[in-house]
């Protein structure tokens, strides 16, 4: 199970504070993953110092069987229940806590942590108080599943400055990664990662190209979604396949493509396509 970055710190931290206000609970805490337990590093409501820096293991108490079983798991009555260990009673029953759930934060199949949310007395947790737990719990797997892409497709491209020839292949695996990266930054709010994604982007364009080759002046811009269309164009998908990529109508994906020609003074899909990456817009 991996460790967390900084980065994932403040994504586990922003997920704590939306558990508490969109279940209402008062309180939520959460950690990630580490080898076979879970450090609790982010907590909004606590009265007492009693869970911080608490290590849960793999199996053992509310959260551990979560992350294990990879399903959400409840208490109403946690000083009482009998389907948990109780190993951490002194630290949540020494903050008060009656009532305890858990929800596991799973990515490609993998428990990457636990999110947290409790009360002071027993409350039964409703369809809607679980539904928007398991929201915010999606939403967190959804970044984090990101920014694995985002680490993996950086680790496989050369630092800048270091220039390499491209076969054939390889220069079509690039491609491919670029339409997929352009499909994942437009899914993305945080306004970090969406930059990482495009200094990737600009790196993967730049890589492509021959280092002989000088780019084309090039004076009108291509907005994000005609940029996105035109590289799902690239790799010689149809409207309805580009359409289906990135969650538009066709008759939207057909005017992007039409914008783009336009700027691109091109008569056709391919001839703007290659006008792009001449242009050094795409790879």
């Amino acid at each position: 199970m991996a460790a967390s970055s900084a980065s994932d710190a403040d994504l586990l931290a922003r997920a704590v504070a939306d558990l508490s206000s969109r279940t209402g609970l008062p309180i939520a805490f959460g950690g990630f993953a580490r080898s076979d337990s879970i450090e609790l590093t982010s907590i909004v409501g606590a009265r007492t110092p009693n869970l911080n820096g608490l290590v849960v293991h793999a199996s053992r108490g509310l959260g551990g069987m979560a992350l294990v079983e990879r399903r959400p798991r409840l208490a109403i009555d946690y000083k009482s229940s009998r389907s948990i260990t109780h190993d951490y009673d002194r630290a949540v029953l020494g903050e008060g806590i009656s009532t305890l759930f858990a929800v596991p934060i799973v990515v490609a199949g993998r428990s990457r942590g636990v999110l947290y949310g409790g009360s002071w007395s027993q409350t039964p947790v409703n369809e809607q108080v679980a539904r928007s737990a398991f929201d915010v719990a999606g939403e967190l797997a959804t970044e984090l599943r990101i920014r694995d892409e985002v680490e993996r497709r950086l680790a496989l491209v050369p630092p800048p400055g270091e220039t390499q020839a491209l076969g054939g292949a390889a220069r079509e695996e690039v491609r491919e990664a670029y339409a997929e990266l352009r499909s994942i930054a437009s899914a993305v709010d945080d306004a970090e990662l969406r930059e990482r994604l495009a200094n990737l982007e600009r790196r993967l364009a730049a890589l492509s190209r021959d280092s002989a080759a000088e780019a084309e002046p090039f004076d009108a811009r291509l907005s994000p979604r005609e940029t996105d269309v035109l590289a799902c164009a690239a790799l010689g998908a149809t409207n309805a396949e580009i359409a289906a990529t990135l969650s538009l109508k066709e008759v939207t994906v057909k005017s992007y493509l039409q914008a783009a020609m336009a700027k691109l003074d091109a008569s056709t899909r391919h001839a703007a396509v290659a006008k792009a990456r001449r242009a050094g817009i795409l790879p």
